[in-house]
Parts: structure tokens; sequence; C-alpha cells
């Protein structure tokens, strides 16, 4: 059962599939019954002429199909042979505008592409020029701070610290009344500095 319905969509098939295809639409479509139940299709008239005619091409799908398969010589042709110089060169000057609208079309397109490539490009140039700033910067920053180490580095560390760190002030003149001064003040030498131990940190720093 399934192979006969099987047997009986096949010149279904066959039909959608011709009709389907390129340029089909352009020209006699026949019918033909076969020896055994069987159809065919065909695009000249059954043998027999038993067959049924599908589709019936005109003049215009005619002329169309001839200038698309770049027979413009057989396109005029039939147009002669069938006193249509009229119609030919109508679908002859459609049929070049359709052509020329292809090639502007393809033409945008392809310079649609090369400026899209121009735009990467340049993005790509602009993205390595901000990165190179950024790391001219950042080695800048690097190096300014370096210098500032080393500069601090070189700077003399104090190894003593002023006597008026802890130690209390002596007075640099007596009173006349004092016990030593008889013929008042005096200049009296003040005491030693004290001094306290400094360590050297990192970064030219110092504690004492």
């Amino acid at each position: 059962m399934h192979a006969s319905i099987a047997k009986s969509l096949l010149p279904v098939a066959t039909l959608a599939l011709w009709l389907l295809a390129p340029g089909a639409a352009a020209q006699n479509i026949y019918k033909c019954p076969q020896p055994g139940g069987g159809v065919a299709y065909t695009d000249h008239p059954c043998r027999d002429g038993k067959g049924e005619l599908l589709h019936q091409a005109d003049d215009s799908e005619v002329i169309d199909r001839y200038l698309r398969l770049g027979q413009s010589d057989l396109a005029r042709q039939y147009a002669q042979a069938r006193h249509l110089d009229a119609l030919y060169q109508q679908r002859l000057a459609l049929y070049q505008r359709d052509q020329e609208n292809k090639a502007q079309r393809r033409y945008e397109e392809s310079l649609a592409a090369q400026q899209r490539e121009d735009d990467a490009r340049q993005q790509a140039l602009a993205d390595q020029s901000a990165e190179r700033d950024q790391l001219q910067a950042e080695n800048d920053a690097l190096r300014q701070q370096n210098d500032q180490y080393r500069d601090e580095l070189s700077r003399p560390v104090v190894d003593y610290a002023p006597s008026y760190w802890g130690a209390p002030a002596a007075p640099y003149w007596r009173h006349p009344h004092d016990r030593d001064g008889e013929h008042g003040n005096h200049w009296t030498p003040p005491p030693p500095p004290t001094y306290q131990p400094c360590t050297q940190l990192a970064g030219g720093r110092v504690q004492c």
C-alpha cells in the first residue's frame, strides 16, 4: 500500500521540482502519459498528441530566458520571427537596467566592505597608539618614583639628635647674685649635646 502511494505521489514531486527549476516558467510544460501508467513532464509536445499542456510560456518569458542565459541573438531571432521587435526592445531594456542595478549594488557593497576594513584598520592603529601612551605614562611615573627614592637614599643620615631632644636647657647667663658671680653676668658655656643612637630605614628615613 505504501509503495502504491509513493508511486502515485512521484509524478507530483517531479512536477514540483520541474516548476522550481530556474527558467522553468519560461518554457512550455507538457504532461505526457507513459506506457504502464506512468507520466513524464517535458517541454516538448507529447509524441502521440495525448499529453496535457500544464504551462504555456508567453513571448516575454521566452525572451527573458534567452537574455538571462546570455543568448541575446536567439532572443532577437525569436522576436523577429514573430514580429515582436518592440517587445524585444522592451525586455532588453528591462534586462539591461536590471544588470546595471545589480552591478551598482555590487559596487556599493564593495565600497562598504572597503570602508569597514579601513575603519577597522584605523581603530586598530588608534588602540595601539593609546596603549603606547598608557605604557609611556606608566614608565614615566615609575622613573619619577625611582628618582625620588634615589634622592632620598643619597641624602646624608644625621646620627645624632639636638640637645633639646629630651635634654633640659641650661642657661647661657648667670644671675649676678649667683654663688660664682662676683661682677655681674658671666657667660657660661652650654652643656654638651645629648646624643641618641639613630637607625636608617628604607627609603631614606631615620628612626632615633
